[in-house]
């Protein structure tokens, strides 16, 4: 899914502590930087349970500094980049990006013989996860979407004409931003949306601005467009959605609703999936990994253990 996450698509239109005082856990060096495809890819680790890291809309390993660093000790840890995002050059040429990202993970798993990796997916990511284990589930072991759903929220709701006109919009306004626009437009959002420390906010809105303007809007405008919900049949692996709650943002209409209600809400867009389910953590926005990383951890870990050690 793209960076809007526990928002709902209205609020998406109208507007374009604890953690730092422990101080980042870092990751070791990656052992290996690589290449494939339309994806720039980081080995951390050499041996265990191997994950695929994939983050959302303009993210980079960055994302994952903390989870990298947990997750080395026992996996191999793949942290990939897409084509535009995070200072990786833009994709060359047309067609999708979203396919061209599919096509990529399925070369980075057959060509490194990875063998039945973890998806874990943030956002957009976790939307391109959900949509590797409809296509591919006999390639994984499961899939972990943080606030990544098949379809965009709210998106579900209207026809695809309006849809596709909502798309283009979004492309051309987000493509036609300048430099100066987009960092403005990337800390507005890490300050309302994205995390609630506004002193995280000031930290990562910075690294957004690393990616490619106009690849970003291609991405997102593909991601309004996307509904991988008829996949979710034969996504037949374990899946975990977590789903992220802040009470004061849902509050008030048009967003108001419990956490009760918004989980609900994610279980029917994943109603189709034979072993998924969702769990909230809060209080957090959309960067769970940011907001709480703790309890993200605690989460993540024990899906990854419950897998045992069936392929």
């Amino acid at each position: 899914m793209n960076k809007i996450g526990c928002r709902m698509i209205v609020p998406l239109l109208l507007g374009f502590a604890a953690w730092l005082s422990h101080g980042p856990a870092h990751a070791q060096p990656p052992a290996a930087t690589s290449t494939v495809g339309t994806l720039q890819v980081e080995r951390h680790g050499d041996h265990g349970r191997p994950v695929i890291l994939i983050p959302g809309l303009e993210g980079g390993p960055w994302v994952w500094e903390r989870t990298i660093a947990a997750l080395q000790k026992d996996h191999v840890v793949y942290a990939v980049t897409l084509a535009g995002f995070d200072g990786v050059p833009a994709p060359a040429g047309g067609g999708s990006l979203f396919d061209r990202a599919d096509v990529s993970l399925k070369q980075l798993i057959e060509q490194q013989r990875i063998d039945k990796p973890v998806l874990v997916g943030h956002s957009l990511g976790g939307t391109l996860a959900l949509r590797f284990a409809g296509e591919h589930p006999q390639m994984i072991s499961g899939v972990v979407a943080v606030d990544g759903l098949p379809i965009f929220p709210g998106m579900e709701r209207m026809g695809m004409d309006q849809r596709k006109a909502m798309a283009a919009r979004i492309r051309q306004q987000m493509g036609a931003l300048s430099p100066a626009q987009f960092a403005a437009q990337a800390l507005a959002y890490m300050q309302h949306v994205g995390v609630i420390d506004p002193q995280l906010a000031a930290r990562y809105a910075p690294m957004n601005t690393r990616s490619d303007i106009k690849a970003s809007a291609r991405y997102m405008a593909e991601d309004m467009l996307a509904d991988y919900r008829p996949l979710l049949k034969s996504a037949n692996v374990p899946i975990l959605e977590i789903s992220p709650y802040n009470a004061p943002d849902f509050i008030q209409s048009p967003t108001a609703m419990s956490e009760a209600r918004k989980t609900a809400y994610y279980e029917s867009l994943l109603a189709g999936a034979p072993q998924a389910s969702v769990v909230s953590i809060s209080p957090s926005r959309h960067f769970v990994m940011l907001d709480q990383p703790a309890k993200f951890q605690r989460t993540l870990e024990g899906f990854l253990a419950s897998l045992g050690n069936q392929p």
